[in-house]
């Protein structure tokens, strides 16, 4: 499955950051949280429409750039 499938880069969307289909989540937000130590079960448990996949894709995706 390809980080195209839960990540949308939109104009319209936080400044154009790259966010989780359609949802106000970046991929920064999820590296940051995770920085200061939440675990996946947390963030899923704070946003409940994000899966583990989501947050997989997001740390694939943010470590390309």
């Amino acid at each position: 499955m390809s980080y195209h499938d839960h990540i949308a880069l939109d104009p319209g969307e936080r400044g154009g950051k790259p966010c989780i289909r359609g949802m106000q989540v970046t991929v920064h937000d999820v590296h940051d949280w995770m920085a200061h130590g939440m675990t996946e079960q947390q963030i899923i448990e704070d946003y409940p429409e994000l899966v583990f996949e989501d947050i997989r894709q997001f740390l694939a995706f943010g470590g390309r750039q």
